[in-house]
């Protein structure tokens, strides 16, 4: 869908389809087949035009990162990455933070270079990723094959995972970092329940999907000082008296990872799904 224009001044011409313009007293890029073709700075882009893109990046860093950004990516494979932005967007009904013009679109650029030099980077988070933010991985899915379709080379499984991490952080304020540095504190969690029970949790298994979205929210509320009210604290102690003292290990790792404290009601609904991984181990 074309969008039509008001006047706007010409400050930077990127390639033949990409112009950064001064509009209403605001920097703007523009984006239309052959809009900047022969423009110079100060040249004039007429009222009424259309372009097919409009962007307005308010913070200074990402503008200036997005121009980087242009510079460096091949015009035509710039547009592929716009197209799955906008296809993202439509499918979440959603705004999406402005930094994913600049970190997917980067993201990809590199990733499609190193899969064609057959260098691969491991994810080793692909499991949590795909139970914790399912509807993220489904879209990266999407956008694989798109890329696939489109450039005919084959996105590994552990590369969804980083897209759908991307498109995660573009629904959450750009907060990548938060989602990775959680997704660590999940998986040493997982890791210090199989070493203190001395099992392999099973990652294909629904108690294991229950305890991610379980952890997800704990979390959550931990970060944000949310209480839960747990009625059967003391039943829980007494009759899972190994998960609970694992939970309270769990709980430490929160504790050291959140800087905040563990009240005995999550400590206790921990301990719940602690139990069933004890369960599984001991019908298996």
């Amino acid at each position: 869908m074309s969008i039509t224009m008001d006047s706007a001044v010409v400050i930077k011409s990127y390639n033949n389809n990409i112009v950064s313009v001064e509009m209403n007293g605001q920097e703007r890029i523009l984006f239309a087949k052959g809009i900047g073709f022969g423009k110079k700075t100060g040249d004039k882009i007429e009222k009424g035009t259309e372009v097919e893109k409009v962007f307005l990046i308010e913070n200074e860093d990402n503008l200036r990162n997005f121009k980087q950004v242009i510079e460096n990516v091949d015009e035509e494979f710039f547009e592929l990455c716009e197209r799955m932005i906008s296809f993202i967007a439509d499918e979440l009904q959603e705004k999406l933070d402005e930094r994913i013009h600049v970190a997917l679109v980067d993201h990809l650029n590199f990733a499609v270079k190193r899969i064609a030099d057959s260098e691969e980077i491991e994810n080793p988070f692909l499991i949590e990723i795909k139970a914790l933010y399912s509807t993220e991985y489904s879209l990266a899915e999407r956008v694989a094959k798109k890329l696939q379709d489109e450039i005919n080379i084959n996105i590994p499984l552990g590369e969804i995972g980083f897209i759908a991490l991307h498109i995660h952080s573009a629904r959450n304020s750009g907060v990548i970092s938060n989602s990775i540095k959680n997704t660590y504190m999940i998986n040493s969690i997982i890791e210090y329940i199989e070493e203190k029970m001395s099992i392999k949790i099973d990652k294909t298994s629904l108690d294991y999907a229950r305890f991610l979205t379980h952890l997800k929210f704990a979390i959550k509320r931990i970060s944000t000082n949310i209480s839960i009210k747990n009625d059967f604290i003391k039943e829980i102690k007494s009759k899972y008296k190994i998960s609970y003292k694992i939970a309270k290990g769990v709980s430490k790792i929160l504790v050291e990872k959140l800087e905040k404290d563990v009240v005995d009601d999550e400590i206790a609904y921990l301990a719940m799904h602690i139990e069933r991984f004890r369960r599984a181990t001991l019908e298996s």
